[in-house]
């Protein structure tokens, strides 16, 4: 059986370097689909290149020694495997981070064999961070990965809406089933591609087993491996909240540098975000600590509740609206005064957006946004799902910001 390769948004943007001279960096978390876009683009964009496509897995022990020894003796691999000198080399190698120096290893290609387009994948930016120097800046793109965003999850579930604000009621009711069937698994492709619930399950807690609980302590080289599982727990069911360090390390009886540090290790590892307070002068009235936010909302549910739940969470919603302004490359922030006064999402592009994200529509406080009005001019909005709408869908709200 032929396996299926579905197009990513992101694959437009990477096309666009594609000729040119600088080495191309795609990272995200494990399973996300990074290995089955350097194949659509093998099979598709590089397809008339033949005979001088190579793709190098360095979890392949001696794939991973020939780099090791350096580009010189991957360059006598190519040609003695057939590659045409005279013409453009593609390499792609997936896993660049299990590289003893992939700095080095890119530098020296990218300056002495032009000949050879790099293209190369990496699971943690902790790692590639560590290993990644600043003497590779103006020698490698690189473009962050993620769980499908909702307009994917349609495309792989074979949906074919044109999402945005002119939908009749009938196609709205059909989109707001399938965004809580994608909410309540989440983005993770193969977990999407399969229809049973068990197996969605089962996928899924292999995904955290093995990215979690090995691949990410083993990067972050984790001693309380006890303390580091309970906060990714706590941290699953706090998304969407304020971020208290000192709670947590009064909860957990664990250090603050010792958090601070996992946190770090945690975001670096594509498992949660971070989001700053917004503001401009008025900094004693606003809350200082940060939001944290799940990266997948079906993750997240396994983590914090062990099961799938049954119905959407008020916080897992705004999690997923969360994912949705950040998949789209928005600079998100949110705004809370001490005296607890909130504004869920706030978006400053080309218009200045106060967003609330309320599961059900009729829930939303329009209080909130007059306190924020005294202070600045914002495109107020409430996204929803549920309840009699006065607001916007998510895939509303995106189709406006476009424009």
């Amino acid at each position: 059986m032929i396996e299926q390769i579905y197009e990513r948004k992101m694959l437009k943007d990477i096309e666009k370097y594609l000729d040119l001279k600088e080495a191309i960096v795609i990272y995200g978390a494990r399973q996300v689909g990074k290995t089955t876009l350097l194949k659509y683009l093998i099979e598709n964009n590089l397809k008339d290149k033949e005979g001088n496509v190579f793709y190098f897995d360095l979890e392949l022990m001696n794939l991973l020694e020939l780099c090791n020894q350096g580009p010189e003796k991957v360059h006598d691999y190519l040609i003695e495997k057939g590659a045409d000198k005279e013409k453009q080399i593609y390499l792609i190698i997936d896993e660049i981070q299990y590289l003893e120096n992939p700095t080095n290893f890119i530098k020296i290609i990218q300056d002495h064999y032009p000949k050879i387009k790099l293209l190369v994948s990496g699971s943690s930016t902790f790692e590639i961070k560590k290993k990644f120097k600043n003497s590779l800046v103006g020698r490698i793109i690189c473009f962050e990965m993620y769980p499908l965003n909702f307009e994917e999850f349609l495309v792989f579930k074979g949906k074919k809406y044109k999402l945005g604000s002119n939908n009749s009621k009938i196609v709205n009711d059909e989109l707001v089933i399938l965004a809580k069937e994608y909410i309540k698994y989440g983005g993770y492709p193969r977990v999407v591609l399969e229809n049973s619930e068990e197996k969605k399950q089962v996928l899924l807690f292999q995904i955290i087993n093995t990215y979690i609980n090995k691949d990410i302590r083993d990067i972050g080289n984790i001693r309380n491996v006890s303390g580091f599982n309970k906060l990714v727990q706590v941290l699953a069911s706090q998304s969407g909240q304020l971020l208290n360090v000192s709670e947590l390390s009064n909860s957990l009886d664990m250090n603050r540098e010792t958090i601070e540090d996992y946190l770090n290790l945690l975001e670096n590892t594509f498992i949660i975000k971070r989001i700053r307070p917004y503001h401009k002068n008025l900094r004693s009235e606003l809350s200082k600590n940060p939001k944290v936010f799940f990266l997948d909302t079906g993750m997240m549910h396994l983590l914090w509740l062990k099961e799938f739940p049954k119905v959407v969470l008020g916080n897992v919603f705004e999690t997923f609206v969360f994912l949705e302004l950040m998949k789209r490359g928005h600079n998100i922030n949110f705004w809370r005064t001490t005296n607890k006064q909130e504004i869920d999402f706030i978006v400053d592009g080309k218009v200045f957006y106060a967003i609330e994200a309320k599961l059900n529509f009729q829930k939303a406080n329009m209080r909130t946004f007059n306190y924020f009005n005294e202070k600045y001019s914002s495109k107020n909005l409430i996204v929803g799902l549920e309840g009699k709408k006065k607001g916007k869908y998510i895939w509303e709200l995106l189709e406006e910001m476009k424009k």
